[in-house]
């Protein structure tokens, strides 16, 4: 094992994230987790002494980011990447949005994610470290019902590639996981029924029951050899969690 390294992800309590939390800790990296479950974050630095720090809370509040960034340093010394996980997902035609529910989902999923990035760029910098962004592929298909969330990934794939040109020092990479079992999907499941197109809906479920959605451990996985040992060459890039580009991380 190289020498261990200070790792910030986001959407930590579950699902992918807490996939790659645990993925970095069996590297021997120290991990700053955050979500608004305290309670499993706890559980996480309970079980990984030194080793974990958590901040709980929202994360579109400024100050929460702002401690994120400051536990990092504070705890650990340094800070060499962020995974950027956290998202909202809402099932309503455009037609029928309601502007302030659109608007919430932009600062959850766009606004923060690059007030994260923001605050982190500093300490990034200085260790030519590398922010990976959770992207999706209703960023670039369209599903009916997800124009809120699909254009905000949109908007996150767009935002990475400006940061890998602004940022020389700093790796920048939008990353698709995948269709992976996790709450997301689950509502996707319960809630699509009435707003998305039959064919649509009936393919999230028909994935599902037929055991073809990914365990988040597989992506997870992926994603924190990625941030640990970023490829420079990908900056600035959208990659798919098992394409070609990631062959070496999925060994």
């Amino acid at each position: 094992m190289s020498v261990s390294k200070v790792f910030i992800v986001t959407g930590a309590s579950k699902g992918i994230g807490a996939a790659v939390v645990q993925s970095l800790l069996k590297q021997s990296h120290k991990v700053v987790l955050t979500a608004r479950s305290q309670d499993l974050l706890e559980s996480v630095k309970t079980a990984h002494p030194g080793q974990a720090e958590y901040v709980a809370g929202d994360i579109t509040d400024s100050g929460i980011i702002t401690q994120v960034v400051d536990a990092a340093i504070k705890s650990f010394g340094r800070l060499d990447g962020v995974v950027i996980n956290h998202g909202l997902l809402e099932s309503k035609k455009l037609g029928d949005t309601v502007m302030e529910q659109f608007k919430r989902l932009y600062d959850v999923n766009v606004h923060s994610c690059l007030a994260l990035a923001q605050a982190s760029l500093p300490e990034l910098r200085k260790t030519k470290g590398c922010l990976i962004w959770i992207s999706s592929g209703a960023a670039t298909k369209a599903y009916t019902a997800w124009g809120a969330y699909g254009s905000s990934k949109a908007a996150v794939n767009s935002l990475s590639m400006h940061i890998a040109v602004e940022e020389p020092d700093v790796t920048s990479i939008a990353l698709s996981p995948g269709r992976v079992d996790t709450d997301m999907q689950a509502l996707i499941r319960s809630a699509g029924k009435d707003s998305m197109v039959k064919e649509e809906y009936d393919d999230f479920v028909n994935v599902f029951e037929s055991g073809g959605l990914l365990k988040p451990e597989q992506p997870g996985a992926v994603i924190a050899k990625l941030v640990a040992d970023p490829a420079k060459e990908l900056s600035g890039k959208l990659v798919k969690w098992d394409g070609p580009e990631l062959a070496k991380y999925r060994e």
